[in-house]
């Protein structure tokens, strides 16, 4: 559940439904906040860069919170369905998909702080008869939130609605195939962060949900957050569209999303919200009654101590607890996530240090290109925070460079029912490069070019992955939007 790598739409498509549909911008200002006037500006290039990717990508809604030195900005695009929907504001929900891993990590955390769990100890210790794939069962908690448990990661199976549903999950994890040893590679792993879930219940006693609510929901003052066993009928919400044919096209079904997927990919909220969480973790922990609900130090772990680093669209230092930390040019960290599900796309950054952070929601299988001009291009970064990705300048390499990389890769995902499905890619040398197939989905080519050992980007839109390799030298796996792909010859 992680941001579709999709081919760069060029052409300004014609009957897009994003059409300047605004709600009033909402502007708050602080004491310590930011010139009005270069604020000003740097929110209305803002909302130029959303409304033009909207209408490029056929975008039908979005919305944007921005916290900029103490300064808030709220704003509402397009409509809620491409089908006669109402205006989007900063009060329309949308799933925020993997973001909600974020709360699942600050649940554990406020455990940790509690002295009811520690990151380093296994997890067996708090799930009682948990049993994790062969050659892993030595998992600790810090694994499984910074995504180095080493299993499968992309298990979306549906064990029903009823409140064993994510033990009957976390249950299933021992079917998985362990891809790498323990603690050792990072691997972006949905299912790992359901048995985080699953620890909030066995230590809490509490449903996964009612924990989330009670620790960090209802202090943070987040009431337009919920899940979907909670969700009223009716109301401001935006629908999840397909993208066909140069069109978001409305595709209610994909709504859905099981109950055991919650720790992982399960929060609905909103614009309004999603930056009152950003000015908690933004103001060192605090909820805006003042209420402290966790400490400084706590943040700081969360955000310090990566795991294992590699790519995810970006260059990573590694995973804290649930939090992506990306280096930058000038050595200041960015600390980073986003969510996808289909018909959902959306991006939530900040740079603690320079006091900013930016959260864009998307209701369209199309919103990964918008998401790409503001968080896997430095755009916003420059602009608001004063800082560059790491330079990645293409290199052109013979045939005899480029052969180990060639060939097929192969991944494996568990959907809500049925037998894994195989995701094939095919790669092949050209004109100094690597093009990669995405066999079977009818997606153009993509060239990839190295800019340094085993690291490519896609000039396109600025992606980047990875190749890693065995220990003897060969390559083994190429890592694509956090997803292992095995190199089968």
């Amino acid at each position: 559940m992680v941001l579709r790598l999709t081919a760069t739409r060029r052409a300004l498509l014609a009957g897009a439904t994003a059409t300047g549909m605004l709600s009033a911008p909402f502007v708050a200002r602080a004491a310590d906040a930011a010139d009005d006037d270069d604020a000003d500006r740097l929110f209305a290039d803002l909302d130029t860069r959303i409304i033009t990717g909207m209408q490029e990508f056929a975008i039908p809604g979005a919305a944007v919170g921005v916290f900029y030195r103490g300064r808030q900005y709220l704003r509402g695009y397009g409509v809620t369905s491409a089908d006669g929907g109402t205006p989007v504001d900063p009060d329309t929900r949308f799933r925020i998909a993997s973001t909600s891993k974020t709360f699942t990590g600050a649940s554990v955390m406020r455990l940790v702080e509690a002295g009811r769990v520690s990151l380093e100890r296994r997890v067996d210790h708090y799930i009682d008869g948990f049993v994790a794939p062969p050659g892993a069962q030595s998992v600790t908690v810090r694994m499984v939130l910074n995504h180095s448990a080493g299993w499968l990661g992309y298990d979306y199976h549906d064990t029903g609605s009823d409140d064993g549903a994510l033990a009957r999950y976390v249950d299933d994890v021992r079917k998985l195939p362990q891809l790498t040893p323990v603690g050792t590679i990072y691997a972006y792993n949905n299912a790992a962060l359901s048995v985080s879930g699953r620890i909030v219940e066995s230590v809490t006693g509490a449903t996964y949900e009612s924990a989330v609510g009670q620790f960090l929901l209802q202090p943070l003052g987040l009431s337009r957050s919920l899940f979907s066993e909670t969700l009223p009928a009716g109301g401001n919400i935006a629908l999840p569209h397909d993208y066909v044919d140069g069109k978001s096209v409305p595709a209610p079904d994909n709504f859905y999303l099981p109950r055991s997927n919650n720790p992982f990919g399960g929060i609905i909220s909103t614009a309004r919200d999603q930056l009152a969480y950003m000015r908690f973790l933004l103001r060192h922990g605090r909820a805006d009654d003042g209420r402290r609900v966790l400490s400084p130090a706590t943040l700081h772990t969360m955000w310090s101590n990566p795991g294992p680093g590699g790519t995810l669209f970006v260059e990573l230092i590694g995973w804290g607890v649930s939090w992506m930390l990306r280096p930058t040019a000038e050595g200041i960290t960015v600390v980073q996530h986003g969510g996808d599900l289909p018909g959902y796309h959306s991006g939530f950054m900040m740079v603690p240090e320079r006091r900013f952070g930016i959260t864009l929601l998307t209701n369209s299988d199309s919103g990964p290109d918008l998401l790409a001009r503001l968080f896997i291009d430095d755009w916003a970064l420059r602009r608001f925070a004063r800082v560059r990705n790491l330079p990645a300048v293409p290199q052109t390499l013979g045939a005899g460079e480029l052969a180990p990389y060639e060939g097929a890769y192969t991944a494996e995902q568990i959907g809500f029912t049925g037998p894994p499905a195989t995701l094939k890619l095919q790669m092949r040398a050209k004109d100094g490069a690597l093009t990669m197939d995405r066999v079977g989905s009818g997606a153009p080519l993509i060239m990839l070019k190295f800019y340094k050992r085993d690291y490519v980007v896609d000039e396109d839109n600025g992606l980047r992955a990875n190749f890693l390799r065995d220990p003897d030298g060969s390559v083994a796996w190429f890592r694509l939007g956090g997803r292992l792909f095995r190199h089968v010859g």
